[in-house]
């Protein structure tokens, strides 16, 4: 694990794919599906979009860092960030003609540090549109 801990904090780009599949097989775990991965339209992006067991759509962020010095990972979904996914919702819902389905927004954060094992939390239904 030292190895691919030192790559992981070398390449950003690693370090957040590999804490969307940590975060997505948490969700899974929990009882949810994956319907997709890393969408994107014009209007923004979603890193995971899940269903619950109860049928609720749940688009969720995943925001990787590998410290928390300077502030909480899950003060980066700001609100731009917040706009910027209910515009990707609304796209990905009419796109499938799932305007009808109950929805909510998850962020999954993941703190991979220097030592020790990684820091996940679920934070559900983390802020409404």
């Amino acid at each position: 694990m030292l190895f691919r801990r030192h790559r992981l904090l070398a390449d950003r780009a690693c370090l957040g794919r590999w804490g969307e599949r940590r975060a997505e097989r948490l969700l899974r775990r929990k009882g949810l599906r994956t319907l997709a991965r890393n969408f994107s339209c014009k209007g923004g992006e979603l890193d995971l979009i899940m269903v619950d067991r109860d049928g609720t759509l749940v688009f969720t962020e995943v925001k990787t860092r590998s410290g928390e010095t300077f502030v909480p990972a899950e003060a980066s979904v700001t609100a731009g960030k917040r706009r910027r996914m209910v515009r990707a919702m609304r796209y990905f819902l009419a796109s499938h003609s799932l305007q009808d389905r109950p929805c909510r927004f998850d962020v999954v954060t993941i703190v991979l540090g220097r030592t020790g094992r990684p820091e996940i939390r679920h934070y559900e239904a983390a802020f409404v549109p």
